[in-house]
């Protein structure tokens, strides 16, 4: 079923409600508050079916008070009914309803003229006229105009028909799915319930989502799409989701639902703006922000000014986590005005300095990812992760591949999805070069080398270790290297070089990872060698991470024998009155003493037996 969303915009008591009542029977104004005032208080929706198409109505607020309500529905709207009355024309909330489209850059309008029975054939020409004018001075493409009465059934069967001739959904299949929570509700016996408008990806059931600031996944235990239970949601498709283990107090209005692994928040993001006619943002003031059908508190900081701006650059800075992504629209308000619109630039903050952010944001703006790609790299001399480009340019991972490959100077990693400037390639080099230059026995990997340059990928480094490989300075021997300058195999002169540290550290031995770390040997190298030396009996296992040289290991034996002698006994205390040794090595030892048949373990002592 192709599916449209139809927003209404205009002034308080222009017919909104009525006329979607009299499109669908749908009573919009339900709660016993805007029953009583007589307006639409919240968002209120509906929907309108023909065959396989559907038209869903999200009816908003037109009162001045409420316009935080009409911006969270906005957002969703693949076309907006203009709905102006024939006796009265556009009206202050008209005006900012209109502004506020512009600025999230809602283009399809509808335009409904109503209470035509209201006004004479000639008034109803020149208001009509007047309107066209009006809206003249805005980028929107009117689809159509009719002119309705709610008491003439023909002009609202004729805006009926005409409303299902229009073209299906026009959003754009995104990376991800994403879906903004507008209201949530619990069933009993069902659980919590999200309703909202599905953006980017379809969703399907039982398919796992995650709420990004609870840090959760969760799966979707039912979805219904118009009332009906559904299979699936698609692109524009308003729809409730039952949450699985959510509980209803933990998920509010603005919250998004997404997948997992794609969006990651922020507390500030940077803008573009424009402000409406006679309009700025100040530097360092505090705006609510709406973003989806999220409201927040925020600070505006601009790049350019320290006073003011009708249009440019800012950062928005807020006490909680932002999830959005490039190109999102946006409004600025102050108190009831509106002041701005914006669309996000940067919804991935980086540590970069003021005059690279103004160039990156520069570039971001003409979409010339290319260039943006390298100022990003600048800043990110350790990698920047092409997997992020979903968030940071709306880009899928093959796009964002692509465009990688057509920059000059970089190292890619498709395998890992990251890509570095050709300097860091470099700064691993001189990293290499002074570990074997220090060490001539160091044997390494490129997993082992992985480990002190995590930042690093493998990938990067092996083609850094080959490219040593082909000037000379080392040599690979199956995935290890080695120095050129030692032609022999060197395993039994590490074999020997453990043994003697290993004596040296006599009762307190090192845990084998950092000895082949301080010998610059690859960790499964080290194993190895650990192997041979206790096959041989040259070096004990005590634990799992201690290893002894075996004389080490007969004189602690030796000296625990004569405390028992002495003292009739041994335990931890009276052995470290002799040894100052850690409670580690203490019950290691004495655990030990426990595999000889004439030592009996009483409690914690151990005695002859």
């Amino acid at each position: 079923m192709s599916n449209i969303i139809i927003g209404t915009a205009g002034h308080i008591d222009h017919g909104k409600t009525a006329l979607v009542r009299a499109l669908n029977g749908f009573e919009g104004d339900s709660t016993n508050e805007e029953k009583q005032r007589g307006i639409t208080i919240d968002l209120s929706f509906s929907n309108l079916s023909f065959g396989q198409r559907n038209i869903a109505f999200i009816d908003v607020p037109g009162h001045e008070r409420l316009i935080k309500n009409m911006i969270a529905g906005a957002f969703g709207f693949d076309y907006v009914m203009l709905i102006v009355s024939a006796k009265e024309g556009i009206m202050p909330q008209t005006l900012e309803h209109i502004e506020i489209l512009e600025l999230l850059g809602i283009k399809n309008l509808i335009l409904v003229i109503t209470k035509k029975d209201l006004v004479s054939l000639e008034e109803l020409k020149l208001q009509t006229d007047k309107i066209l004018e009006f809206l003249n001075n805005y980028s929107f493409s009117i689809k159509f105009i009719k002119t309705v009465s709610i008491f003439d059934n023909s002009s609202i069967e004729d805006l009926k028909t005409t409303l299902f001739s229009i073209n299906s959904s026009a959003k754009e299949e995104e990376n991800f799915f994403r879906f903004y929570v507008d209201r949530v509700f619990t069933l009993k016996g069902i659980g919590t319930v999200a309703t909202g408008t599905v953006l980017g990806k379809k969703i399907e059931l039982e398919e796992k989502v995650f709420i990004p600031h609870l840090q959760k996944e969760t799966k979707i235990k039912n979805i219904q799409v118009h009332n009906q239970n559904s299979l699936f949601a698609n692109i524009s498709n308003r729809a409730a989701l039952n949450l699985s283990n959510i509980e209803i107090n933990s998920i509010k209005r603005g919250d998004i639902i997404t997948k997992k692994g794609f969006l990651r928040g922020f507390d500030s993001v940077d803008i573009s703006f424009k402000c409406l006619k006679d309009k700025k943002l100040n530097h360092n003031q505090n705006y609510t922000l709406y973003i989806g059908s999220k409201k927040l508190e925020v600070k505006i900081l601009l790049f350019n000014s320290i006073s003011s701006l009708e249009q440019g650059f800012a950062t928005v800075k807020a006490d909680e986590k932002i999830y959005s992504i490039f190109g999102e629209k946006l409004i600025l308000r102050s108190s009831n005005d509106t002041i701005a619109g914006g669309v996000v630039l940067n919804p991935i903050i980086d540590p970069m300095n003021k005059n690279q952010k103004i160039k990156l944001l520069s570039y971001l703006l003409q979409k010339d990812f290319k260039n943006s790609f390298k100022t990003l790299l600048e800043a990110h001399k350790k990698g920047l992760g092409i997997i992020s480009s979903t968030q940071r340019f709306a880009l899928s991972h093959e796009n964002s591949l692509e465009l990688s490959k057509n920059l000059s100077d970089v190292f890619i990693d498709e395998k890992e999805l990251v890509i570095y400037p050709i300097s860091t390639k470099y700064e691993i080099k001189k990293f290499i070069e002074n570990i074997y230059n220090k060490n001539q026995y160091a044997l390494l990997s490129s997993s082992s080398i992985n480990l002190r340059l995590p930042w690093a990928s493998s990938e990067f480094i092996s083609n850094v270790l080959d490219n040593l490989v082909e000037q000379n300075f080392l040599i690979k021997e199956a995935q290890l290297y080695k120095s050129a300058n030692i032609k022999e195999d060197i395993t039994k002169e590490l074999e020997n070089i453990f043994l003697q540290r290993l004596e040296k550290e006599d009762l307190t031995p090192t845990a084998p990872y950092n000895i082949y770390d301080d010998l610059d040997i690859d960790r499964k190298l080290g194993d190895n060698i650990l192997k041979s030396l206790t096959a041989k009996k040259d070096v004990i296992r005590l634990q799992h991470n201690i290893f002894i040289h075996n004389k080490s290991l007969n004189k602690a034996v030796k000296a625990m024998r004569e405390i028992i002698k002495e003292d009739g006994f041994i335990e931890i205390f009276n052995f470290k009155q002799r040894f100052d040794l850690s409670r580690k090595y203490l019950v290691c030892y004495l655990d030990y003493l426990d595999n000889f048949s004439d030592i009996k373990k009483i409690e914690n002592k151990r005695v002859f037996s």
